[in-house]
């Protein structure tokens, strides 16, 4: 199969994946694990109320909105990241100049 969007190599791992070249490692016992991760990632059992400010209300549903998804899933999924450490922030070694 022969795609004029994709590059040289790309096209050989297109192949090499249609031809049946690559096998699956994951184990039963991984993929277990990895259902058992997501499905405690995404259970929600508890229900918040917090005040924020119209502006930061509006700058989220605008960033939802071009995230494609609902701003209350953005909200969690910032708050999640955060809690576990895995969000970065991204101005932390900039550096503020004044004139």
């Amino acid at each position: 199969m022969t795609n004029p969007e994709l590059d040289q190599e790309e096209q050989a791992l297109l192949a090499a994946f249609e031809t049946g070249e690559f096998q699956s490692v994951l184990t039963t016992e991984r993929n277990a694990e990895l259902v058992q991760s997501a499905e405690a990632a995404f259970k929600k059992d508890k229900r918040i109320n917090i005040r924020i400010s119209a502006r930061d209300l509006a700058a989220l549903q605008r960033r939802a909105l071009q995230e494609g998804l609902p701003y209350q899933t953005l909200v969690a999924s910032v708050l999640h990241k955060y809690v576990s450490g895995s969000l970065q922030d991204l101005s932390k070694d900039k550096v503020l100049i004044r004139r």
